[in-house]
């Protein structure tokens, strides 16, 4: 199972590089918006973790180009701000407040590859 994380802290990129490959998964990392639509193309990822605030791209620009080219693909917003109410997010199939605990992370990735 493959998962992109979508974000340009490399300490976050770093956590959920250690934490993720820990329960089994292959990952990528893309630091840009630009690196991300690349990536997402030539590594067909199962499952993105997106961040809403991109140094190039907005999060939610990547979030509906992805969705365009894969709509079935499930995506993770994960963001230090609560954008719940923007309703762009809502095209996303989780969305979840970053945390240096990765519990409520490892259990939505779960819950969404449970119901591929």
């Amino acid at each position: 199972m493959k998962l992109m994380i979508v974000d340009d802290d490399t300490n976050i990129q770093r956590l959920y590089k250690e934490e993720l490959e820990e329960e089994g998964y292959d990952i990528v990392i893309a630091g840009t918006g630009k690196d991300a639509l690349e990536m997402f193309e030539r590594e067909n990822p199962d499952i993105v973790t997106l961040d809403i605030l991109m140094p190039d791209i907005d999060g939610i620009s990547l979030l509906r180009k992805m969705k365009e080219k894969r709509p079935d693909i499930p995506i993770i917003m994960s963001t230090a701000y609560d954008y719940r109410d923007d309703f762009a997010v809502w095209a996303s199939e989780a969305y979840i407040v970053k945390s240096s605990d990765l519990g409520e992370l490892k259990s939505t990735i779960k819950k969404l590859i449970d119901n591929k």
